[in-house]
């Protein structure tokens, strides 16, 4: 499958930009739990990898302490860099957002970001400080450092804190996302507030979160797309308009997962995957942060 030649569709933003609808993504697969500075070829390698198959939408984050091998990666694929859709976060570095950003631009090679998060809510639990983290957020977006802003793991009530004082809304809100945490009430909110969703995690029910009820419904809807449950969970987001951030350092499987562009899943299908997932709560992030029963 490799080569795979599609066509990756947009997603426009409150803000006027577009962002390709599935992204390649430098976090759980290569964060580093030691020392930054020593270089992983591998994460280079599968984001250069990724790069030439098609993925331009790449997404990075200060903690994964992997933009060093992510700007590599971009300088070694050599696409313009119109073409790219580069994602960084902010949270280790979140008592000073500005110099934060322009630290991941050294890191990156990069003269801006197309997408800046503020990668979880729970730094302070103080309204001020939300409001203020954002208002530099905004700044940046000013200046051109980041073409678009957002947030990541919020939850509404995070989200208002934001809204009762910015002059620009955010434009995605990042968040675990798979059929057995499907967040309705926080969908429900994004879309009223006009707000983007971002998936991670997407194939959860196939990598950590099975075996599960949503077993049977995947292997019937791969048969019959001739397709990977993996690239039944992909397109479950896109049909939602939710952008999945997926990853692997295997260019078969990479190149698999761009099938889910050649296929569309129909409003019975995507009710199927909801009602299956639904019978399961599972959740692979921020388990510290929630507990066991908290599907916000």
């Amino acid at each position: 499958m490799a080569n795979l030649n599609v066509h990756i569709p947009n997603l426009k933003l409150n803000d006027g930009t577009s962002i390709p609808m599935i992204g390649f993504g430098t976090g759980t697969a290569w964060y580093k739990s030691g020392d930054e500075s020593q270089i992983d070829q591998a994460c280079i390698d599968s984001a250069a990898m990724a790069q030439k198959l098609g993925y331009y939408h790449l997404d990075g984050a200060e903690v994964y302490k992997t933009e060093t091998e992510l700007g590599t990666a971009i300088k070694q694929a050599s696409i313009p860099r119109e073409k790219l859709y580069v994602t960084t976060k902010v949270i280790s570095n979140i008592a000073d957002i500005p110099s934060a950003l322009r630290t991941s631009l050294k890191k990156l090679q990069l003269d801006y970001v197309d997408l800046y998060l503020i990668h979880a809510p729970f730094f302070s639990d103080s309204k001020e400080d939300h409001q203020q983290k954002w208002k530099q957020m905004e700044e940046l977006k000013e200046q051109g450092l980041a073409k678009s802003i957002g947030v990541s793991n919020y939850l509404p009530e995070h989200l208002d804190f934001i809204f009762e004082t910015c002059k620009v809304p955010p434009a995605i809100n990042q968040i675990e996302f798979h059929p057995y945490l499907q967040h309705p009430d926080l969908l429900k909110y994004h879309k009223e507030k006009g707000i983007a969703t971002e998936a991670y995690g997407p194939l959860t029910p196939v990598t950590k979160g099975g075996p599960g009820p949503v077993d049977d419904v995947l292997a019937v809807l791969s048969k019959k797309y001739a397709v990977n449950p993996g690239e039944i969970l992909l397109r479950w987001c896109i049909d939602q308009d939710i952008v999945p951030i997926t990853t692997s350092g295997k260019e078969q499987r990479l190149s698999d997962y761009l099938r889910a562009m050649t296929f569309k899943l129909n409003p019975k299908e995507i009710q199927q995957i909801n009602e299956a997932g639904s019978q399961k709560h599972f959740r692979g992030f921020w388990n510290h942060k929630y507990g066991p029963e908290d599907r916000r």
